[in-house]
């Protein structure tokens, strides 16, 4: 004896069906989002971009500045006029490997290589540029 009619059972075979039916397209849906997701490659495209957006903003022009400063430190002689990181302004008098002793006025200054920032024959050399450039640009809004 059952307690369960034929109608109501149909209704559960069907019920049953749509179940599978739907499980069915949710597969085949994920499936496609899968197939959507891009490839290992793909994703890292932004990530070589981005990195070569920094190499070229940031990196590269800091070794270029390392590497002129290291110049400039290998070039140095007797004589050069030089500024240190420290604003004193003097002429070297003797390079050794590690360090330069400069005069600065009456004094003889003993300092470390590396804090040689400039050659002061640079700087005149660029402002002069600067004043040259300046003067050509005002020639040429007054002609």
């Amino acid at each position: 004896m059952s307690f369960m009619s034929v109608a109501y059972a149909d209704q559960a075979v069907e019920a049953a069906g749509q179940a599978v039916e739907a499980a069915g397209q949710a597969v085949e849906a994920a499936g496609q989002t899968a197939a959507a997701q891009p490839s290992l490659i793909e994703s890292m495209i932004p990530m070589l971009i981005l990195f070569g957006i920094f190499y070229f903003l940031m990196i590269r022009p800091q070794a270029k500045k390392a590497k002129d400063h290291a110049d400039l430190l290998s070039a140095l002689k007797p004589g050069d006029e030089v500024i240190t990181s420290g604003g004193i302004i003097g002429r070297v008098r003797s390079v050794q490997e590690a360090f330069v002793t400069i005069d600065a006025g009456g004094s003889h200054l003993k300092i470390v290589k590396e804090h040689i920032s400039r050659n002061t024959q640079e700087l005149v050399s660029s402002a002069k540029a600067a004043k040259s450039a300046k003067a050509g640009a005002k020639a040429k809004s007054n002609a």
